[in-house]
């Protein structure tokens, strides 16, 4: 590995791609294309850890052909490849789309995060549909992006939030824009994961495992030493230069239900209770404080308080349920002008609270059938939408001109946390903050590799 490299800016690394010129929009070609074939030609990108998932999922959909997996780990590639000895192998995924961008009508991206938009980008410039993992993007200026290039192009898209499509949450939604609980004004949400770090950046190095990459696992990254158990396989969430910490992973999926239940747009501010930042990992507990401007489904102002870490939540009056009942590990409370509604993460029902009570709610008149208990069978139908979606069948319910406004809202958080008990200001319509010391987080620079 090179021990000197080079910053290019983001739009650089599109150009020197290839990837700067406009093309045709994908959908009548993608599904002419596989209408011709009878099958969606799939590259899966990522095949470690959620990859894995993420492929079981796509390839149980009848109609999935997977002609190619990429993975900067020869050994996940080459367990992958057991079980599709017909798809072509690769560890670059730029090599990946260049040579087969005539074969393939979709990319599935299932990397670390620093890893979503560079991959899929590249794919979305060769108008590819791309099923792309949460979170959309590392950073703010990148999700803007994606969503402005899938609109543009009028790909089909979709973010993997694959509890999106489960019973319980569509429910909720239901229950929360049915007026159950009336206008609400706050919304408390909490996970104890923890997806942070207080010690200090490894130092020295250790020696690069013969069957990774190095270099193409940083990819976009600044570069860094190899160490044993610091990032590769399964700790690099709590680094900043490669994950978004607790906030980023579970946040995605239980901020999901009530972003989407109450239309909300991006925050005007946003304060990070937490240490102080050490420039290496993002903080073991945070409690972040969003204010949202009203929507048809809130009070002027939508409070929306994010807990996470040991111990996360504290207790609190919003949060005590009746009968002494315990909260859940993992959940959203919603406080409305009539009530409470609890709903935990995840295969959970909601749960109606009304002047310290339980109380029975009509869930038959929305038409969802009987509450689905089966993980197995919930957890394929976000990956089926999507590829329904790109065969003309059906529309996806996390397209990027959604997902990219929850990730922002997720990072804006994410980027509090350098600012520790600050509020911060953000100004959607000019994609900057107020202030001006918290704009450099918008972006990052891009390695060369």
């Amino acid at each position: 590995m090179k021990k000197n490299f080079q910053i290019i800016d983001r739009r650089d690394f599109l150009k020197k791609t290839g990837l700067g010129a406009a093309a045709l929009a994908l959908s009548p070609a993608l599904l002419a294309q596989a209408q011709a074939n009878g099958k969606l030609r799939i590259a899966q990108i990522g095949v470690g850890a959620m990859g894995v998932e993420d492929l079981k999922a796509i390839s149980s959909h009848p109609l999935v052909e997977v002609v190619a997996l990429c993975d900067v780990d020869s050994t996940n590639l080459g367990k992958a490849a057991a079980d599709f000895p017909q798809a072509k192998t690769y560890a670059d995924y730029r090599v990946l789309l260049k040579e087969l961008k005539n074969d393939i009508d979709a990319v599935v991206v299932s990397t670390p995060d620093h890893t979503h938009a560079p991959a899929s980008l590249m794919a979305m410039k060769m108008d590819k549909a791309v099923y792309c993992q949460k979170p959309l993007t590392h950073h703010v200026s990148e999700a803007r992006e994606m969503k402005k290039v899938a609109e543009k192009k009028g790909l089909v898209t979709q973010m993997g939030i694959q509890v999106h499509s489960f019973y319980d949450y569509k429910l909720a939604t239901l229950l929360i824009q049915s007026g159950i609980i009336g206008k609400v004004h706050t919304v408390r949400a909490w996970s104890p994961k923890n997806w942070g770090t207080d010690d200090p950046m490894p130092q020295g190095s250790d020696p690069i495992p013969a069957d990774l990459d190095w270099n193409l696992w940083l990819g976009t990254a600044p570069e860094r030493p190899f160490k044993e158990g610091e990032y590769h396989p399964g700790n690099w969430r709590k680094v900043l230069d490669f994950g978004c910490g607790t906030l980023g992973d579970m946040g995605v999926h239980i901020f999901d239900t009530p972003y989407n239940a109450l239309a909300l747009d991006v925050p005007r501010t946003i304060k990070n209770e937490c240490r102080q930042p050490t420039g290496f990992g993002f903080p073991e507990n945070n409690i972040v404080t969003y204010e949202f401007p009203a929507t048809p489904y809130t009070a002027e102002t939508l409070t929306w308080i994010w807990s996470d870490g040991p111990g996360a939540p504290a207790d609190h009056p919003d949060l005590a349920l009746p009968n002494g009942d315990k909260l859940p590990d993992q959940g959203a409370m919603f406080l409305g002008e009539k009530g409470r509604l609890l709903l935990p993460h995840f295969m959970q029902l909601p749960r109606l609270i009304v002047d310290g009570q339980y109380k029975e709610m009509d869930i038959a008149q929305f038409n969802l059938g009987e509450p689905v208990k089966d993980y197995a069978a919930e957890s394929k139908k976000h990956y089926h939408e999507f590829v329904d979606a790109c065969l003309g069948k059906t529309e996806c319910s996390a397209p990027f001109s959604y997902s990219a406004n929850l990730t922002e809202t997720i990072l804006l958080g994410v980027i509090a946390g350098r600012f520790p008990n600050e509020t911060l200001h953000w100004d959607s319509k000019k994609a900057r903050f107020e202030e001006d010391k918290a704009n450099e987080f918008l972006d990052g620079k891009y390695r060369k590799f």
